[in-house]
């Protein structure tokens, strides 16, 4: 089987994209559309070009892939459906949870088709063999985590992201746009938060979305995890500790497309009742990122085996986005700034796909 792919939004995710999708054997990329270009036309190598997705979606492509911004991604995602095409949509997956729940409303219309959602961060080497760690039981259960991830700054001044630091375009700040990943693993690791407390500000860089947002959650089983998303950090930092009842696991560094994370590394520390508080340790360094290519294969075999969307469903980027709101929501202040509560209100139609979980801002 030899699929067609069509990519909307062609700047620097979307051409990373397609340099995987073309080397996926059964994926071919045929068109693309960015508002950049000056016109329809054919790029050099044959792939044909176009400025509005809707000249993208009137090629025959069987894959759509969306990497574009917030702000229309969920209409693209829309449109992809009702035409009879698979998405990939990158995350977020909007600006917020009406985004999310139209393209779930759409998707519910399509149950023959796939949708599939980047949360890349779960492809990553060291992520996936953490997880095995867990599921294993060998280190016992899971006891808290403690998160960092933050960018050097927020945005080059007049560069192509400039968007992302727009409320109207993004949605959200650090926390909706880098931060979701350490929220999607936290989930990952945990199971869902029903507490959960925070402080969110933009005293810095003081654009009207956040530059920090500061998080402390709670899950049923009384898993307690601390999360600060930064735009403030200074350096690119990433950084995941999860403590579990007979040892604990590290990761830090994360290997991306800038190189600037530094070295991705998973250290597992076994306690015993003897260490004197030195346990041993052994620490794994990832040379390679694998997370695309895999990312993208999974996608194409869901597809062409028509088996579910097992990583990066749409309940998966529904749940995440409940959580990042959910943060922005539970501190006061934040909430009333940017009028969010409606952001939270529960949808019925959604109870029997997404599951039952309280969204009270402070996990009342």
């Amino acid at each position: 089987m030899s699929l067609r792919v069509g990519i909307a939004g062609y700047g620097v995710v979307g051409k990373r994209r397609r340099h995987f999708i073309d080397l996926h054997p059964e994926l071919k990329t045929v068109a693309v559309c960015d508002r950049t270009f000056a016109g329809d036309g054919v790029l050099d190598d044959g792939v044909r070009h176009f400025r509005d997705y809707r000249d993208l979606l009137r090629q025959d492509i069987d894959l759509l892939f969306v990497c574009l911004t917030n702000d229309i991604a969920a209409e693209v995602t829309v449109a992809g459906l009702e035409t009879n095409r698979h998405v990939f949509c990158e995350k977020p997956p909007g600006r917020n949870l009406s985004d999310i729940a139209s393209v779930i409303a759409c998707e519910r219309r399509n149950p023959h088709l796939k949708l599939k959602y980047g949360f890349n961060h779960r492809y990553h080497d060291s992520v996936r063999d953490a997880e095995l760690i867990i599921k294993s039981g060998e280190l016992g259960r899971v006891l808290n985590l403690r998160g960092v991830y933050g960018k050097s700054k927020f945005i080059n001044f007049g560069d192509q992201n400039a968007w992302r630091v727009h409320r109207d375009k993004a949605g959200g700040g650090i926390l909706l746009d880098q931060g979701i990943h350490m929220a999607d693993l936290m989930r990952l690791f945990a199971g869902e938060f029903v507490d959960v407390h925070s402080f969110v500000s933009n005293d810095y860089w003081k654009y009207d979305v956040e530059d920090n947002a500061y998080a402390l959650m709670r899950t049923r089983d009384r898993v307690v995890a601390m999360l600060h998303s930064s735009a403030t950090q200074w350096r690119h930092y990433f950084n995941l500790e999860i403590t579990l009842a007979k040892g604990s696991l590290l990761l830090s560094g994360i290997l991306s497309g800038s190189k600037s994370y530094g070295a991705e590394t998973l250290t597992v520390v076994r306690a015993s009742d003897d260490d004197s508080g030195d346990p041993k340790e052994t620490t794994t360094r990832y040379n390679q990122d694998p997370s695309w290519q895999s990312e993208i294969a999974d996608f194409a075999s869901a597809v062409i085996d028509d088996r579910p969307v097992s990583v990066g469903s749409s309940v998966d980027a529904y749940r995440t986005m409940e959580l990042v709101y959910r943060i922005y929501c539970a501190d006061p202040e934040w909430q009333a700034r940017w009028q969010l509560s409606g952001d939270l209100a529960a949808d019925p139609a959604l109870a029997d796909i997404v599951g039952p979980l309280s969204v009270a801002a402070g996990g009342q």
